[in-house]
């Protein structure tokens, strides 16, 4: 390009032209980068949540914690998920009652489902929470695992990109979007995630490569714990010329 020369598409179309975007390079805060194009779990893991930046982003409740997988030469890798009364789950006091295993097809998604909340019958929804996990956080005691679902996940095969979503009546709406490695990707990303109840999550599998997961739950599964939200990701149609002949015996 000379130097004089201002207009780098002088040698496209005009409807090219207009058609062109930039692309923003732009990285933003730690804070955007988490709430919009999302960040790699390994940063929220290591993060120091008692800064004020953390603190505006990071949705009460949700734990991410650091996992070490141990490679086996010749066989392959080992890594321990938890261990009862120690790591994070022993200081929160939670232990799940029921263990499930799935896989994501690559190129597939889970779409927004999210649990709810148990409310005392003598309190509001919204002072509840407040209390559960504004005014007194560090009380885990308070929280009724026997009677609503948290969900506590790991990532054994895959790499996976997940949105959490803030939908708690009387809290900010935050989001977090982040990126896990299976353990059969070794990395600072391997780790595992507590979410509480309120806390709307999707999954996407990322790359041409299947995600296996297992998680745990506070509670056996019940089907009313079960809340969707924009998940129609997850329904294929089937091509418009085998509806069209599946119809036509009518």
């Amino acid at each position: 390009m000379n130097k004089g020369e201002t207009n780098l598409w002088v040698g496209a179309s005009d409807a090219a032209r207009d058609a062109l975007t930039a692309r923003d390079y732009k990285a933003g805060s730690f804070a955007q980068r988490v709430a919009r194009s999302g960040v790699d779990a390994g940063e929220l893991a290591a993060a120091d949540r008692s800064k004020p930046e953390m603190k505006r982003v990071w949705v009460p409740g949700v734990e991410i914690f650091s996992r070490t997988i141990h490679p086996q030469r010749h066989r392959g890798v080992f890594g321990e998920f938890v261990r009862r009364d120690e790591g994070i789950l022993g200081k929160i006091g939670l232990w799940p009652k029921q263990w499930s295993a799935a896989r994501m097809f690559a190129w597939t998604a889970k779409g927004f489902h999210v649990h709810p909340p148990s409310i005392p019958p003598d309190m509001t929804a919204e002072r509840w929470l407040r209390r559960l996990f504004m005014r007194k956080p560090q009380n885990y005691s308070l929280r009724r695992y026997d009677d609503e679902q948290w969900d506590v996940m790991f990532f054994l095969q895959g790499r996976a990109e997940m949105i959490l979503c803030d939908i708690r009546v009387g809290f900010p709406r935050r989001t977090m979007r982040f990126f896990v490695d299976g353990d059969n990707h070794r990395s600072s990303n391997n780790v595992g995630i507590v979410i509480p109840p309120g806390v709307a999550h999707a999954i996407r599998a990322e790359g041409a490569e299947d995600v296996v997961m297992v998680y745990g739950t506070s509670t056996v599964f019940h089907p009313e714990f079960e809340g969707r939200i924009a998940s129609e990701i997850e329904t294929a149609e089937l091509p418009e010329s085998w509806q069209s002949f599946l119809g036509s015996g009518d």
